[in-house]
């Protein structure tokens, strides 16, 4: 291989390496397939974004049929920023009371629209798998791009919410909608 094929190579690995900043800690292991990997995404927001007022612990809910719910049961009862985490099903806006995080599966699209009215005016961080999410008025999406997977951040949702993303975490997304320069 020549010299400057090499430097190609090591570059695309480089940027590959922190793509994936968020997405894999390796306090928790080695991450293998897609719905480890969105699950640790979903877990690494919650180190990146703050939320007002204090709790003692913090609530992961998932909402209808996923793909990530045994992988993040792996995480349930461990420190998250000095929090314990808890991981929650929902299926009604009362049990939102107490989700921090709120993940909807793609499989859920019929009902964004819903689900997303249940926690408008609340300090929740809604996230889905779906393409479309952010552009819906949620505020994270997971999404397949260029061969990996990637995130879009609605900054109009998040503020909505109350809630702030780390500039760390906001340099790693693909596409910030809503942000003003």
């Amino acid at each position: 291989m020549k010299t400057g094929a090499i430097a190609r190579l090591a570059r695309s690995l480089a940027a590959l390496a922190a793509s994936l900043t968020l997405a894999i800690t390796p306090a928790f292991g080695e991450v293998t397939t897609e719905s480890e990997l969105k699950a640790a995404y979903l877990i690494n927001f919650l180190k990146y974004v703050e939320w007002p007022g204090t709790r003692t612990t913090v609530n992961l809910c998932l909402f209808g049929r996923d793909s990530v719910g045994p992988y993040l049961a792996a995480y349930e009862g461990r420190q998250i920023g000095g929090r314990e985490l808890r991981i929650r099903k929902v299926s009604t806006p009362e049990q939102l009371a107490e989700c921090q995080e709120l993940f909807i599966p793609e499989t859920e699209e019929a009902r964004f629209a819903a689900v997303l009215r249940w926690a408008d005016g609340k300090a929740i961080l809604t996230v889905s798998d779906a393409e479309s999410f952010t552009r819906d008025g949620g505020a994270i999406a997971l999404i397949r791009a260029e061969g990996r997977l990637q995130f879009d951040v609605n900054a109009e949702a998040l503020a909505r919410a109350g809630l702030r993303g780390s500039p760390q975490m906001l340099r790693l997304a693909r596409q910030i909608i809503g942000a003003t320069h």
